[in-house]
């Protein structure tokens, strides 16, 4: 049996990689998995939560998986996309991807463009239907400091593990997202180790992949990863 486990990202929830576990699961008989990890979801309580807590909940649910399927993908989103790195290293994973992974976070110069937007749609009345505004309006009054600080710790602790990654593995990055530079999908393109990788830059995407302009090409990507063999000479670079 083949499982498939999605793990969204920090102050985030399943839902951000919904549309693509949807797709999954009504495409295959996959067994897919989609955990909540702790002080997320609906009733977000990041308050106290460790970034070891985030770890030992993705490995004990990755764990599970692998108990009872012998094909296993791993798909990470932004900070899942860092978790799914790591176990990638520590479990037979048969394929990862990638998507919009916080391997480097914050894009100064887009954030600009995003606040200009807004700003702009505010002054047009329009700012309840910003996209940006829509996603992150609660979690900046939401997410305490200290939650932010456990976030970096889990990325400078499980970064280095990026240089043993070796099996095949799918990159996906927005060129519009204001939270991980576009350049950060390069930087992971160059420091893994896998022979059969693959990098794909969306150019309409911003931070929330699976939910924007480009959502049926960003699962219809994954999908055909997924579901194709994989070919060890095959090598696949976006445009600078």
């Amino acid at each position: 049996m083949i499982g498939c486990m999605l793990i969204h990202g920090f102050t985030g929830a399943p839902y951000e990689v919904g549309p693509l576990a949807d797709y999954l699961k009504e495409h295959t008989d996959w067994l897919i998995s989609v955990p909540t990890l702790p002080g997320h979801g609906e009733d977000e309580t990041l308050h106290g939560v460790t970034f070891d807590e985030w770890i030992d909940t993705a490995d004990e649910k990755l764990n599970e998986l692998v108990e009872t399927c012998d094909t296993i993908y791993l798909v990470g989103f932004s900070m899942g996309g860092v978790l799914a790195g790591y176990l990638a290293t520590k479990y037979k994973i048969d394929k990862l991807v990638l998507l919009s992974a916080a391997y480097k976070y914050i894009h100064p110069s887009q954030m600009v463009k995003d606040i200009a937007e807004m700003v702009l749609d505010t002054t047009k009345g329009k700012l309840a239907q910003n996209e940006l505004f829509i996603r992150y309006k609660n979690k900046m009054k939401v997410t305490p400091f200290q939650a932010s600080l456990q976030f970096r710790k889990l990325v400078r602790q499980l970064r280095p593990s990026f240089q043993h990654v070796t099996v095949p593995t799918l990159i996906l990055q927005g060129k519009l997202d204001s939270m991980v530079p576009c350049k950060t999908a390069h930087t992971i393109y160059q420091t893994i180790g896998s022979v059969d990788k693959q990098m794909y830059v969306m150019d309409c995407s911003r931070h929330l992949i699976c939910h924007g302009d480009d959502q049926g090409d960003v699962i219809q990507k994954v999908y055909e990863f997924l579901i194709n063999g994989t070919d060890q000479s095959h090598h696949t670079l976006a445009p600078s």
